[in-house]
């Protein structure tokens, strides 16, 4: 068995670099710790941090293949962030013109969790707790 100690940081591709920088940033509020241009590969990579621990690698790329199906697709499914109060963080979104899924409840943990996408539909979820 390994010995791991938590997550590193996960990676996203996306396929408009403005446009996906603006979204993590402005929107979601994460920070910026580093943006590189690779000019051999025409590739940006965005470091982001959520209270100042390291959570995402954003890329972009010439041209990404587009997700095969949604939601389901195999590979990542989504990416959840806890937060507080669930309702303020849905009315904060919709400020922004993301739309939301209906809040819902876990039957397992009695929590109230909702669905949205970033630019490239990547389903995001937050969860209350």
């Amino acid at each position: 068995m390994l010995n791991l100690k938590g997550v590193h940081h996960i990676a996203i591709i996306c396929s408009d670099y403005q446009r996906s920088k603006h979204f993590y940033t402005e929107i979601l509020g994460l920070e910026i710790l580093q943006e590189v241009f690779r000019e051999e590969r025409n590739s940006y990579k965005l470091n982001l941090a959520l209270a100042g621990n390291y959570i995402i690698e954003l890329f972009s790329f010439p041209d990404p293949p587009q997700r095969p199906s949604f939601p389901e697709a195999c590979g990542l499914r989504h990416l959840a962030f806890r937060v507080d109060n669930i309702q303020e963080q849905v009315l904060a979104l919709e400020k922004y013109g993301v739309k939301t899924e209906p809040i819902r409840v876990d039957e397992s943990s009695n929590k109230q969790f909702t669905f949205f996408a970033d630019p490239d539909g990547l389903p995001i979820e937050l969860y209350e707790g």
